[in-house]
């Protein structure tokens, strides 16, 4: 009778013994579950009877054990290829292949950067926010590359491009409202999709190379050369301008002599007209013998002396006479 009174007894303070580390373990699962660590760029996201809040500050936070759930998100700036894959870098022809608005096929890769804007939303709104952003990513890539010609994607264009892409997806994605921000989208390579294609555009691009060294090489012979022409056009304009003030000179020269002889022709008219004589003999035979008669049947054979002379020399014996 007492072994099983002692058996009832033993039995009894095991299951309160058991029921005590049941009721330990649940306390110190309980106790565990009441905190939760928010590290660096992170935020979590409390749900409280359905109901979620975003927890953004940095720490050690207390929740409520089996009535809230934290769920914890990243905020670092994170991406994702698209054209090709981020492991291999082997080229994704179904992403990278696009038409441009003159009508070539060109393969184009990029790279997407984002962020989490808003916790609640990004975990709630969308079951695959990540898939969303990519597809909004791929169709605005395709409607701006679309839009310019073949040449802008491949050289000039790229920066233009991305700055297009980028305000069109941020705009996309306000309205989709998934809490995703774009950060930035580049655009890592660009080239013709096949080799002959590829060798092709580099034979233009060699081709515009060669034009553009010729149009410099043109430019500096012009720039060379038109000082120098210039330097000339303008020497050839001043030797007209002294040739022209030369002949006015000579012809108000001509003007002056004959006006002056006129007065004299009209004060002497038989003198001027002899000296007029005089001189063009002079002028039509210089240096000729002349045979001069007497009347008396005597002749002489005279040099033809200049009579300008002759007779500014009678001039002046006259004058020197009419002195004494």
């Amino acid at each position: 009778m007492e072994d099983k009174i002692d058996k009832k007894k033993l039995a009894k303070r095991s299951g309160l013994v058991a029921a005590l580390l049941v009721l330990l373990l649940v306390l110190f699962g309980l106790g565990r579950g009441m905190w939760y660590q928010i590290e660096e760029q992170e935020e979590a996201v409390v749900v409280t009877f359905g109901k979620a809040k975003a927890v953004s500050e940095k720490g050690l936070h207390f929740k409520l054990p089996l009535i809230q759930q934290v769920h914890k998100v990243n905020t670092t700036i994170q991406g994702f290829p698209i054209g090709y894959d981020l492991a291999t870098n082997a080229t994704e022809e179904s992403e990278a292949v696009m038409i441009t608005s003159d009508y070539n096929f060109i393969n184009v890769d990029f790279f997407v950067e984002y962020r989490i804007s808003d916790p609640v939303k990004y975990l709630y709104a969308s079951s695959v926010p990540e898939e969303i952003l990519k597809n909004i990513a791929q169709g605005s890539i395709r409607t701006v590359i679309g839009s310019f010609d073949v040449d802008s994607v491949l050289t000039t264009g790229k920066s233009e491009i991305q700055a297009q892409i980028k305000d069109m997806i941020l705009a996309k994605l306000e309205e989709q409202d998934i809490g995703l921000t774009l950060v930035n989208i580049s655009i890592q390579d660009s080239e013709p999709p096949t080799e002959e294609i590829m060798q092709a555009f580099k034979a233009v691009e060699t081709a515009k190379q060669g034009k553009e060294t010729a149009l410099n090489n043109a430019n500096k012979y012009r720039n060379e050369q038109l000082p120098k022409a210039e330097a000339e056009a303008d020497e050839i304009v001043k030797d007209a301008e002294a040739q022209k003030q030369t002949r006015i000179n000579e012809a108000e020269a001509q003007v002056a002599r004959f006006k002056a002889m006129y007065e004299e022709y009209e004060k002497n008219p038989v003198v001027t007209k002899q000296r007029m004589f005089y001189e063009a003999m002079e002028d039509v035979l210089p240096g000729l013998k002349v045979i001069i008669a007497d009347g008396d049947g005597v002749q002489k054979v005279l040099p033809l002396e200049p009579f300008a002379e002759i007779q500014t020399e009678a001039a002046a014996q006259q004058s020197a006479a009419n002195t004494q």
